[in-house]
């Protein structure tokens, strides 16, 4: 498992373990005692990171390359999923996955942002970056959904929708606006999750939801801690100060109004048990869906719009 930048002393230990295991092996002397001191020691100095990550330590938590995609958790939550492709007027997007799933009694359009796992695959999905025709397939699944009274669940992760040249000719801008504008319509419950970055309008492209809720280490913002602190600092290396300054992380975010619950992850983040992970968030969905069977179309379509106008806080 790639440990990042801030779990140093992990990998100190680790490399303690991995030596003391060839020693044991090679020289069949049991060096189990001696282990498992190492392995508590190593355990406990996760948990004091853990405790106290920083927001920037936080995006990068929630950019690990193993952390759960969509495509497996849908495997993971979901008793079946028929994958549909295409928007119908270009192509079909492979930055984001989706179709029908069953889940119990309910039948679910289920979609999201697809990271990679490694280059290549970040290659063909263009790093969970979608173009126009990606929000247009996201846009006719949703509004199939509308149609046939099915409950839509999304899951964000994208560092933004791709800003190339062909994507502002094939319509980025107005691919998003419309999907903010018929989702704000849509009279079923839409349910989302950000399980890792949630990148400005393309994350709200498919994010526009009666419940949000965020992974413990996933963020959600307006633009990359980068971006910003090229933007404010004149210097991309700010990004530490940025990430602090713009409160993008899940506690923050529930503060400030905007998602309506933490998915607690497995200590060490949700890289490390995709299982723990995929479970709770079942259990959230299957909860809210619970709760939607039993309110109306006009309040459920009233309550979405509610939310939405009731975020930010203005002074005169």
């Amino acid at each position: 498992m790639k440990l990042l930048s801030f779990e140093k002393p992990l990998a100190e230990l680790y490399d303690k373990i991995e030596q003391l295991r060839k020693l044991s092996s090679d020289g069949n002397i049991d060096l189990s005692g001696e282990i498992q001191k190492i392995e508590a020691r190593a355990e406990q100095v996760r948990q004091e990171i853990y405790t106290n990550l920083t927001p920037s330590q936080i995006v990068q938590v929630a950019r690990h390359p193993h952390r759960p995609d969509t495509g497996s958790l849908i495997r993971l939550i979901f008793d079946s999923f028929i994958e549909l492709h295409g928007d119908r007027v270009f192509g079909d997007d492979p930055a984001i996955v989706g179709g029908i799933a069953t889940l119990g009694e309910y039948r679910i359009v289920v979609m999201g942002h697809q990271k990679g796992h490694d280059t290549k695959e970040n290659i063909y999905r263009n790093f969970g970056m979608p173009n126009p025709e990606g929000y247009r397939k996201a846009l006719r699944l949703m509004q199939m959904a509308d149609r046939f009274r099915m409950p839509i669940v999304t899951f964000i992760d994208t560092p933004g929708a791709y800003p190339g040249l062909e994507a502002e000719e094939r319509g980025q801008a107005e691919a998003i606006a419309r999907n903010l504008r018929e989702m704000a319509g849509f009279t079923v419950p839409v349910v989302s999750f950000v399980i890792g970055e949630g990148g400005s309008g393309g994350a709200l492209g498919i994010g526009v939801a009666n419940r949000l809720y965020m992974l413990q280490n996933s963020v959600y913002s307006v633009i990359s801690p980068e971006g910003c602190a090229s933007i404010l600092f004149r210097d991309a290396k700010k990004s530490d100060l940025a990430a602090d300054a713009m409160k993008i992380t899940a506690p923050e975010i529930q503060k400030l109004g905007i998602s309506d619950g933490i998915i607690p992850e497995p200590l060490g983040g949700a890289h490390h048990d995709w299982k723990t992970v995929a479970q709770r968030i079942q259990e959230t969905i299957v909860a809210d869906l619970t709760h939607y069977k039993l309110v109306s179309e006009a309040t459920i379509k009233s309550e979405r719009y509610a939310k939405f106008r009731a975020m930010g806080r203005y002074t005169g």
